[in-house]
């Protein structure tokens, strides 16, 4: 397949839209020889931070010398980003030659009516990580989940453990309105026998956790359970963190901004902790320099330090909450806000928390099906004393947000990851 094929395949496959459910990838896989089952995984599912602590993990098993995938969605700018061997991107060319391996196989089950339906775009993506990971010979896979758990295309793996990072209310169409529907829903990745390393702290969601996890006699590490704690300390250039694990004590300056991470860099060496004892013995001291050392892009990410100018991937009311505060504690002023947001999401609960923290706030959109218009956004939003400027075109509202701070004052953009997946491919800030 060429690229122009590729992009349009892939397009085509969008318009299956989202389904849940398993039948479909595992008759994809059987028919693939079952390429998932063939590299150990560790499978991390959670509201927020499952894509920080994915590449947490992935960086602290390559610390080890283990040769490391990394399936993560969604990607920012180039689909390839999905898929990570020893933090290396899948080339083009090698993505090309498997999905187009992957559409004859599909063409083939599809006219021998051996699948319920088309496959989607995430199932044909996640088909093609585990024949990625199988084929070059990784020694132990991260796969994040995509939405939910129980029905996710990802989880017909057999994982060496098991994450869930944090619950909170997110996709509520496809999971529930409730977090204790939503526990349930993310624990669908609970394996019987298989450790669960659990960051959620407290409530409904951690006792449906706790009930899914003994009935499926499924050992639950919870992160901040008794004996392991975390502390924070607020420095002039970030957070200090201590977490004290099975292992004893952890101290560590993520070069992930804001105090969230202090929180996800927890969940990650728990799940080390987990590893080192039921898989392979992981050295203490590399664990912690790979978590230091992690790089992830799109969260809380500085892009410029002149104007000062972050980019966040923050899509509900838990991410933009981490936000606010990063705001309040580390930029401590008011700042431009660029701001774009699906449609399904919380919308008035996000601006409620951000629009305070703002001089001027820019609504715009992103060429994607989902995003709200600026209209939308601004209909949303409750009363805001500042400016609000409407630009439907991302690359003109970063040039009015640039303008708006005449150098001086601090520009965020945020409200979708698909946002800051579009200021990149524009790459406004190369």
């Amino acid at each position: 397949m060429t690229s122009s094929e590729c992009r349009d395949y892939l397009g085509h496959l969008q318009h299956f839209g989202i389904k849940l459910g398993l039948e479909n990838i595992a008759a994809l896989c059987r028919t693939l020889g079952n390429p998932q089952d063939r590299f150990p995984s560790v499978h991390v599912a959670g509201t927020n931070g499952k894509g920080s602590v994915s590449a947490m993990l992935a960086e602290v098993l390559r610390a080890q010398g283990f040769r490391t995938g990394l399936y993560t969605s969604p990607h920012l700018a180039r689909v390839e980003e999905r898929f990570r061997v020893d933090g290396a991107a899948i080339p083009p060319r090698r993505f090309r030659e498997r999905l187009a391996r992957l559409r004859a196989t599909i063409d083939g089950l599809m006219a021998e009516a051996k699948l319920a339906y088309h496959p989607t775009y995430f199932e044909v993506l996640t088909a093609l990580a585990f024949l990625e990971f199988a084929e070059t010979k990784v020694d132990i896979a991260v796969l994040e989940v995509g939405m939910g758990g129980r029905f996710d295309a990802t989880n017909v793996v057999r994982p060496l453990v098991s994450v869930i990072t944090t619950i909170a209310k997110d996709h509520e169409k496809h999971l529930g309105s409730s977090l204790e529907k939503i526990a349930f829903e993310k624990a669908g990745i609970i394996k019987p026998g298989v450790s669960v390393v659990c960051g959620v702290r407290g409530g409904v969601a951690l006792r449906e956790i706790r009930r899914i996890a003994r009935e499926r006699e499924a050992p639950l590490i919870e992160v901040f359970g008794p004996g392991r704690t975390l502390e924070a300390r607020l420095a002039r250039m970030g957070y200090r963190f201590i977490y004290t694990g099975v292992r004893g004590s952890y101290a560590f300056s993520p070069a992930l901004a804001g105090r969230h991470q202090g929180h996800n860099a927890a969940v990650a060496i728990a799940t080390a902790e987990v590893l080192s004892r039921t898989w392979m013995p992981l050295d203490k001291g590399k664990i912690v320099k790979a978590v230091r050392e992690t790089r992830w892009e799109g969260r809380l990410e500085t892009v410029s330090r002149r104007p000062l100018v972050v980019l966040d991937g923050a899509h509900n009311v838990e991410g933009v909450e981490a936000l606010a505060g990063h705001i309040k504690t580390m930029i401590g002023r008011p700042v431009v806000l660029v701001f774009a947001a699906m449609q399904d999401k919380d919308i008035r609960s996000m601006t409620r928390l951000l629009f305070p923290l703002c001089e001027t706030v820019i609504l715009t959109r992103v060429p994607y099906k989902r995003s709200a218009t600026p209209e939308e956004l601004a209909a949303a939003a409750p009363p805001f004393q500042g400016r609000i400027l409407l630009e439907p075109d991302t690359r003109k509202a970063v040039r009015l947000a640039l303008a708006e701070s005449h150098g001086r004052t601090p520009v965020v953009i945020a409200g979708s990851l698909f946002l800051i997946g579009e200021v990149k491919r524009l790459r406004l800030f190369n």
